[in-house]
């Protein structure tokens, strides 16, 4: 969901968008396969990049790729919860900026939420700092690459009343992390989306099996 509306905020402010999507081995990679799918030929991006992290799978050490581990039920826990893909953010951004210097693009997008997320430390606004200065010194003198978080301080139905004034597609996006075919809806990223919608005061597209979001 905040990929989708930072997505719809990066085809509105600039003239030509590319998008990348990443397979790491996650749970439900292949219906946000589908969904990224979706999601080009909505908005028709001038390139398209999918990009293989199986490896990510094999390291292990998060529930969404290993399947031994368990994904609670949202339970208000703080901390760093189970699904946290270990430093999965960093490998995207540098991928996203090997690929940004080969075809000039001059700022990358990333849909990463501090204030109302699950408190993964690859989400914070002063990691982003940390990596725009290795994008800065790691890179071409003549490149010059903007990595911009345009939702990362802002709250899950904020997103939601963006993304519905920017006509983002919501049908189109995942956020569940236990099923591919119905949300599972109880999920910490079900439970936040089902949450976010409500106080909105929008109805969300996809279906989901349990709703707990307003217990």
């Amino acid at each position: 969901m905040d990929s989708l509306v930072t997505a719809a905020i990066a085809v509105r402010d600039n003239t030509s968008v590319c998008f990348m999507h990443v397979n790491y081995g996650q749970r439900t990679e292949d219906m946000e396969l589908i969904s990224f799918e979706q999601l080009c030929e909505h908005y028709h991006p001038e390139k398209k990049l999918i990009i293989d992290m199986q490896w990510l799978k094999h390291v292990g050490g998060s529930a969404l790729t290993d399947s031994n581990l368990l994904i609670k039920d949202h339970d208000g826990e703080e901390g760093v919860p189970i699904t946290y893909v270990p430093y999965r953010n960093a490998n995207i951004v540098s991928a996203a900026v090997s690929w940004a210097e080969v075809i000039l693009a001059n700022r990358i997008y990333i849909g990463a939420v501090e204030e109302d997320s699950s408190g993964y430390p690859d989400c914070r606004e002063t990691f982003f700092q940390n990596l725009q200065l290795a994008i800065n010194t790691g890179t071409k003198d003549s490149t010059n690459i903007e990595l911009v978080t345009p939702v990362i301080h802002m709250k899950k139905a904020d997103i939601v009343k963006l993304g519905i004034s920017l006509k983002a597609p919501f049908q189109y996006s995942w956020s569940c992390y236990k099923n591919s075919q119905e949300a599972c809806g109880v999920c910490d990223s079900c439970y936040l989306r089902l949450k976010a919608f409500r106080e909105a005061g929008v109805a969300d597209p996809i279906s989901y099996q349990k709703d707990v979001s307003h217990e």
